[in-house]
This record gives C-alpha cells, sequence and structure tokens, in this order.
C-alpha cells in the first residue's frame, strides 16, 4: 500500500483495521481496512483514466458511503470539487466551467442534469456500489495513464463556491493544510475519539458534513452513520439503534426535533441513549431553542460558528464543564478572532464591528477574484462580513451581517436581535427578519415567520414592543406555512425577503 500524503495520511491512519468506519441504516458496514483498500484502488483506476494532481474532478453524488470514499480518493490525485446533486443543468454547466473541471464523477444510475452539462471534452465517470459495499468506478473514455503528480500538504485539496446570493460565487480553494488544521481543531473542540459515533445529516458536499461530521470522525478512529438525508420522523429511533454519541445539524433541523418532541409532550430517547452533545452551526441558534432542546432532552447544545472559507470551524461553546452561553458562538478553537472597524483598526471589548479571523484553517485567497481579495483580506486577516462582538472571556456574539444591517433613518438595526425576540413566542417556529424599503425612513424591519399554533398578526408586534425599542419593531409581520432554505437548510434573509417582497 503505497504512502498516502496529506488529508489521507491523517485521517485513514487512526482507526484500527476492524472497527467500523461507516455505517449505512439498513445497508453496508465498512471497517477501516475495507475503507483504506478501496480508496487505494480508486485512486490507482483514477490514474489510470488520466486524472493528475492539475486536475479537477467534480463530483454530483448524494450522502453516501460512494460519496466519502470518491472524495478521499480523488482528493488523494487531484482537486475534488462536490457539486450539490439538486443542481440544475445550468447551474451545473456554469460549477464545471468555473472550477475548469477535467472529469465529473456520478452515479451509474445516471443523472440527466449532469449528463447534459458536461460537454465532450469532460470526461464522464460513473459510480457504483454493491451490497457489500464495494465501490467501482467507470469511464466512459480512457486518458493517457497518469503517475498522480506530486500531491502535497500545499496542495488544493478541494475547491468550493460560496453561496453566491448577492454576487456572483466566489471560488474558495481549500488546500490539504486547511483541512488538516480545520479537522484537528474539531477533534480537539470536542474531544472525539475511537468511541464516537457521529451520524452525519448534513449533506457532503458543504463543508459542515465534509469536514465537521465525518472526516473529523475518521480522523479520531470513530463511526460514521451515514443515512440518504436527514429524517425528522425516524430520528431517535436511529440514533438509538446505532448508539449515536452526537451529531451537527442547522437550527432548522433542531427546531424540527423539538417541535415534534413538544407535540408529543414526550422525550423521544430512550434512557439507554450514548449522546454526548449536540452541535449547531451554519446559521444562528436562537437561544430559545438552544434552551427549549436542552431542558427537553437533557442533552447539552453546543453552537459553532463556521463558514466555507475557514474550512468550516472557527469558534465554539465547549463541552461541560465548560460554560455554554446562548446566544454566543463561543471562543475561537485554534483560530483568532478579532473585530475590526471599516479602516481595519480592532474595536475594544464589548464594540460591535465586523468579525476577522486568522490561522491555518483559513485560506490565503480568493481564486481568480482580486477585487474580493482586496476587500476581504485586512493586514493578513480574513473579513468575514459578519457583524458581531467579543466578551470578556473572548465569546463571541454575532449580530447579524453586515450587508443585511436594517437602516431606519440611521438607526442600524440587527435583523437577528428581532429573530430572537419573536422566537420566545411560544407560537413562533421559525422567524426572520429583514429590510423593507419605507418612503420615510429608507428601510424598516419586517419579518417572516412559521407559526405551530395560531396567533394574532398583532399579538405578535405587541411581543416584540414588549422586549424592543420602537424602532426595532416590525410594523409588518408575514405569515407564511414556510422559508426558503439552502441546500444544506440555512435560512438567507436576502432569498426570505425577495420571495415575501417580490410577492407583494
Amino acid at each position: 500500500m503505497e504512502n498516502r500524503p496529506s488529508v489521507l495520511a491523517e485521517i485513514l491512519s487512526s482507526g484500527d483495521t476492524d472497527q467500523i468506519a461507516l455505517k449505512v441504516p439498513d445497508g453496508p458496514s465498512i471497517t477501516y481496512d475495507h475503507l483504506r483498500r478501496q480508496v487505494d484502488r480508486l485512486v490507482q483506476q483514477l490514474r489510470r483514466f488520466g486524472i493528475s494532481s492539475d486536475h479537477r474532478v467534480a463530483m454530483v453524488l448524494p450522502n453516501s458511503v460512494e460519496g466519502l470514499i470518491a472524495f478521499l480518493a480523488v482528493s488523494n490525485v487531484a482537486t475534488a470539487a462536490p457539486l450539490n446533486p439538486g443542481y440544475k443543468e445550468e447551474e451545473i454547466r456554469f460549477y464545471l466551467e468555473d472550477t475548469d473541471a477535467r472529469a465529473i464523477i456520478i452515479p451509474t444510475q445516471g443523472s440527466e442534469a449532469a449528463e447534459r452539462a458536461a460537454d465532450s471534452a469532460i470526461l464522464r465517470i460513473g459510480i457504483d456500489i454493491d451490497r457489500e459495499g464495494e465501490v467501482s468506478l467507470v469511464a466512459n473514455s480512457l486518458g493517457e495513464s497518469s503517475n498522480g503528480g506530486k500531491v502535497t500538504s500545499d496542495s488544493v485539496a478541494m475547491v468550493l463556491h460560496t453561496s453566491g446570493t448577492t454576487s456572483r460565487p466566489k471560488r474558495v480553494p481549500l488546500t490539504h493544510h486547511n483541512l488538516l488544521t480545520s479537522i484537528k481543531n474539531i477533534v480537539e473542540t470536542y474531544n472525539l475519539n475511537d468511541e464516537d459515533v457521529s451520524l452525519c445529516v448534513m449533506p457532503l458536499f458543504h463543508v459542515h458534513g465534509l469536514l465537521a461530521s465525518t472526516l473529523s470522525t475518521l480522523a479520531s478512529g470513530g463511526t460514521i452513520v451515514l443515512p440518504p438525508r436527514f429524517n425528522a420522523l425516524g430520528f431517535w429511533q436511529m440514533i438509538s439503534e446505532n448508539s449515536v454519541t452526537w451529531f451537527s445539524g442547522v437550527p432548522s433541523m433542531h427546531q424540527t426535533l423539538l417541535a415534534r418532541a413538544q407535540r408529543t409532550q414526550g422525550d423521544p430517547l430512550s434512557s439507554s441513549h450514548q449522546l454526548r452533545f449536540i452541535r449547531s452551526c451554519s446559521s444562528p441558534l436562537s437561544p430559545a431553542t438552544m434552551l427549549g432542546i436542552e431542558e427537553t432532552f437533557g442533552i447539552p447544545v453546543l453552537e459553532a460558528y463556521g463558514m466555507t472559507e475557514a474550512s468550516h470551524q472557527m469558534s465554539s461553546n465547549p463541552l461541560p464543564p465548560g460554560t455554554r452561553i446562548p446566544g454566543t458562538v463561543g471562543a475561537g478553537t485554534g483560530v483568532e478572532i478579532g473585530v475590526m472597524d471599516d479602516q481595519g483598526a480592532f474595536r475594544d471589548q464589548g464594540s460591535r464591528g465586523e468579525v476577522v479571523i486568522r490561522g491555518d484553517n483559513v485560506i490565503a485567497a480568493y481564486e481568480g477574484n482580486a477585487e474580493a481579495n482586496e476587500t476581504s483580506f485586512t493586514n493578513g486577516w480574513f473579513r468575514t462580513g459578519d457583524e458581531g462582538q467579543l466578551d470578556e472571556n473572548n465569546y463571541l456574539t454575532l449580530t447579524g451581517r453586515i450587508k443585511e444591517l436594517i437602516n431606519r433613518s440611521g438607526e442600524k438595526i440587527s435583523p437577528r436581535e428581532i429573530d430572537e425576540v419573536l422566537m420566545t413566542h411560544p407560537a413562533v417556529a421559525e422567524a426572520v427578519a429583514f429590510a423593507v424599503p419605507h418612503g420615510t425612513h429608507g428601510e424598516e424591519p419586517g419579518v417572516a415567520v412559521v407559526l405551530h399554533q395560531e396567533v394574532d398578526e398583532k399579538q405578535l408586534v405587541a411581543h416584540c414592543r414588549e422586549h424592543l425599542a420602537d424602532f426595532k419593531c416590525p410594523r409588518k409581520i408575514y405569515i407564511v406555512d414556510q422559508l426558503p432554505k439552502t441546500a444544506t437548510g440555512k435560512i438567507q434573509r436576502r432569498i426570505v425577503a425577495a420571495s415575501i417582497l417580490g410577492e407583494q
């Protein structure tokens, strides 16, 4: 077996030979020995297909054993470019062109959108898995066999894109060193070890699922339970049956689980569960939801802060007996965090400003975007675009995205503050505040809410008036059946606002 560089060298050397590395409910289980052998075999296949270190390989795959194994193999040979399998043909074509993909990996059963998007210059590689968990690759044509080239810690392991809600998506090149640094930080933050079992409910084309739920688990020698998707109905049964010790998700998932438990008025967990903690990341978790989960399930909830440009995690609330502070994302986890003003000067403790970060998990630059690099980096610090403040213990409180602040006659209003007030109302399941154009004030707050029990709009406004200054109170509350979310379950204010205001 050849020496594995970078990510593979670290994360596949931890698990014992017969330890279960990957487990699919009602599907195959893969030991670490089986995983290592499969990755090595796929590496050799990719090289025979002509894939080398200067190539980029797009992957349009669902959450699956074959998807994770394909990522490990591709990143050992070239640069992986995971894409959302829910993308339409035009979207896939854009990302293939933007990353200059040499090949695309899709299920052998086919992905019509991906098939149509890939032109004749792109090598099509089909991937399949049998009942025993054996993964195979088939290419539509073969290039000249490659020795793979040299992959080092400075090589780009994966290229992703920012969400692109306000502009053209930016390419984010994550090196092996970036990923390994983040993996190490996550393992240390949560004391992950070979007895841990992680339930992965986040998509593997996103850093949350790939870095936090899976690669960090492999690096610690633990076991990953990998269902095809998040299913609230059988969630707790899956937790118990697979002896899950932790899982990480977005707030909308946690809110769904909490709402179901509250409706049934009981704890769905058996007394024999082994959950150590529940992690929340990728979107703000309201204190009301955090406290509700802890009171209902009796399990600590740890809110963390992450983003693609930082290879996911930047900060987190700690495990017990450390102090968890609702409404904060904890302190830096192997990452330096500061707060700057517009001119790049650091703000005093407790003062609001733009959150900046620095660490070996953070990208050095975007690819092919000089304008974004000029505005996103100041003296070696990456500007996150988030507004926040640090307390005396360096716990970070995020107050919103700078571009999403509501400007009412010069008064800057944090929409998250309004979200959190409405989330304390017993009838509100989800709340998202945003700017509504106003002829006199320029902007004023509006809010979209999803309810889990009937309530009058005037009652919700009155609730806001009890807890917020008058200028912060929404003048209009839109009651909707559901809120638009990204594929990772994140609610984006600009999308919500455009969706609701566009219908007015």
